[in-house]
């Protein structure tokens, strides 16, 4: 009895043991951590830098008053398009009507007494030839005759000044174009300069950007590139990160570097039929820089610390290894790979904050 008694305590034992094993297997086996792993992505593509661009109307010019004067009319809303020469404001203009008719009366009295010195000179000229009168009056009347004929210009300038002022009362677009918004009412007493509004020609839109002087040799020794005007066809980057549906020219526009900053400005046209484009907008000038096929890393495979660029390698023995490598630009989502990887390289597709150098893993493949 006693050595049944004493079997079952030696069959609990190994029975533990068993048990301890199994469950230490299965701890070793969930210690293990899952990770997707992926390839290098290869793609035939082109390469952009992108710069800051400045967005300008090729006209843009401000509508101010040239007098002073009360707003009597308003012909236009804001935000409309208009054609040259199209009457846009209105001032009161009876002021610069009473000056106008003064001026040409002023005119005609100027006429008449120039006239009255004509007929004068000729009456002393022939009292000369009589020798009724000496040759010194003869000179005088002359004389007295241009003094009036300058008087007459005189006055025919101040009349042809009245009239401008009155047709400036008429306040009309310099150009085709857009425009801004009217910052004054009917009613609001102008002063000279005086600013109504801003006209902008939105058909074509000049887009500014600037490159250093290493990036402005690099350009002048691609082949691709018109050396004789340094143009370059280029993308346009809106705000919203849309790229603008047309490309554009961009060309050389100053002839020196800026002395402060060693850059130099560049212009690119780009035509704007459909008015997307706003003067004074902003985006980003997106500039080729290379083509063909080109390595890319995602960005959830990168590790950034400092100044350098890690990826988790994925080794034959089932460890990882934290790899450094050049990153190059970033275009979207992925990272150009410019050195330290080559195309066959394993790396960790995601969640590489939570894995530490030479970690042993369990590869699950991504697709």
């Amino acid at each position: 009895m006693k050595s049944i008694s004493f079997a079952f305590p030696a069959l609990a034992i190994l029975l533990g043991a068993s048990s301890c094993v199994s469950k230490s297997s299965e701890t070793t086996n969930e210690s293990v951590k899952q990770v997707p792993v992926t390839g290098l992505t290869v793609m035939d593509t082109t390469i952009y830098k992108e710069y800051i661009a400045d967005i300008q109307a090729t006209k843009n010019v401000e509508i101010r008053s040239r007098l002073t004067g009360f707003l009597e009319r308003i012909y236009v809303d804001e935000g409309a398009a208009v054609k040259t020469g199209q009457v846009l404001f209105k001032l009161n203009d009876t002021e610069y009507k009473a000056d106008c008719a003064r001026a040409e009366a002023a005119l005609n009295i100027a006429i008449a007494e120039a006239k009255k010195v004509e007929l004068e000179k000729e009456r002393t000229k022939r009292l000369v030839e009589k020798n009724i009168v000496s040759e010194t009056e003869e000179e005088l009347i002359a004389v007295q005759h241009k003094a009036a004929l300058s008087k007459v210009e005189e006055a025919r300038a101040v009349l042809n000044q009245a009239r401008t002022q009155l047709s400036q009362t008429l306040i009309r677009a310099p150009f085709n174009g857009r425009l801004d918004r009217i910052l004054l009412k009917e009613g609001s007493l102008l002063t000279e300069g005086a600013l109504l509004t801003n006209i902008s020609d939105l058909n074509n839109l000049n887009v500014y950007f600037d490159i250093s002087e290493s990036e402005y040799l690099d350009m002048a020794n691609d082949s691709s590139i018109n050396t004789n005007t340094m143009q370059k066809e280029v993308k346009l980057m809106l705000a919203n990160g849309q790229e603008y549906p047309y490309r554009g020219i961009a060309q050389i526009v100053e002839s020196e570097f800026e002395r402060n900053t060693g850059s130099i400005s560049l212009r690119a046209k780009f035509p704007n039929s459909e008015a997307i484009l706003k003067h004074g907008a902003s985006g980003k000038i997106g500039v080729p820089i290379s083509t063909g096929e080109t390595m890319f890393i995602h960005q959830k495979s990168v590790l950034e610390i400092q100044d350098k660029t890690y990826a988790f390698l994925y080794n034959t023995d089932g460890r990882i290894k934290m790899h450094p490598f050049q990153a190059g630009p970033r275009v979207g989502h992925y990272y150009i790979v410019e050195d330290g990887l080559d195309v066959d390289s394993k790396i960790v597709y995601e969640g590489i904050q939570s894995l530490r150098d030479g970690m042993k893993v369990r590869a699950i493949t991504k697709r």
